[in-house]
């Protein structure tokens, strides 16, 4: 390890935001779009998905920037998520990192149009990177569509929906979660360390380590809106609650949920073992994504 994993965040997180902002500064587009676009990327996070791609990529190799493109386009299409889950639709919520959501500040039209206009720009980031090849770029966008559409994020987001105002088992409870949020981390994990030349075995490997990620991310989630620190998340907590949802604490309990998080840690980890990769920041992202606390 070269370096710590804050100082990785922390110079990675800058980079992200740099290329997503050099994206938005030559978009010409209409101003309110634009600003809309603007405001839901510049709001904060910890740019957790792209960090991980980058940690996927160093795990294997170091000349990490031909991986710039596909973080920014899976922080586009995360934001444009979050943008769409907090609509009166969805979530219904008012606060996001602390600051007003986009359709409080703009109008829920405009929000609906900043969604969309982030999620599709997430594949002109990648197929204009002229440091991909042709194929590279045909593995990337294809995995990213299959990661974020109907297969993946999206179909995780409305069995959440379905799953409101009823109690469903832990099998459930885990596939909407590997849908919903695993997906996402399936991509950054999978496109990392193939721009890396990771063998298939390898990827294989892997893919396994990005869905206990995607467990441990969500159980962690679930914990804290239980009894995290409001100052801390940027939302009341209890809002899993309010809104019915189905969560890890409600099925298991709060030490329920621990135990639980914790044989996903060991999966998790035991899988970067068999990929090679056992001391990399995947590690220790897998113990910061466990203890969090916003």
């Amino acid at each position: 390890m070269t370096a710590s994993l804050e100082t990785f965040m922390a110079r990675y997180k800058k980079t992200i935001e740099s290329v997503m902002n050099g994206y938005l500064n030559e978009l010409d587009v209409p101003k309110e779009l634009k600003d809309s676009m603007r405001y839901s990327i510049e709001a904060g996070g910890k740019r957790i998905r792209p960090l991980l791609l980058m940690a996927s990529y160093l795990a294997y190799k170091r000349d990490v920037e031909i991986t710039y493109s596909s973080a920014a386009a899976l922080e586009f299409i995360h934001t444009y998520s979050l943008i769409h889950d907090d609509l009166p639709a969805m979530d219904d919520d008012n606060l996001r990192r602390g600051k007003p959501t986009n359709h409080i500040v703009f109008n829920e039209a405009t929000a609906i149009l900043a969604g969309d206009a982030l999620l599709t720009s997430s594949f002109e980031l990648i197929s204009k990177d002229e440091s991909l090849s042709n194929s590279q770029k045909q593995y990337l966008i294809g995995l990213l569509s299959e990661t974020s559409g109907p297969k993946g994020m999206v179909a995780g987001q409305i069995l959440d929906m379905q799953a409101e105002e009823q109690q469903v088992s832990l099998v459930e409870l885990e596939q909407i979660h590997t849908l919903k949020t695993g997906e996402l981390l399936r991509f950054a994990v999978t496109a990392g360390a193939y721009l890396a030349g990771a063998t298939n075995e390898q990827l294989e490997d892997l893919k396994l380590f990005a869905h206990y990620i995607g467990l441990i991310f969500q159980v962690q989630d679930d914990i804290l809106d239980v009894v995290g620190d409001e100052t801390k998340l940027g939302k009341p907590i209890q809002s899993d609650t309010a809104n019915l949802k189905s969560t890890y604490p409600l099925l298991l309990g709060i030490e329920g949920a621990i135990e639980q998080k914790k044989a996903y840690v060991k999966q998790a980890k035991e899988a970067l073992h068999r990929a090679g990769v056992a001391d990399s920041y995947l590690a220790e992202l897998t113990d910061y994504f466990s203890d969090r606390d916003h």
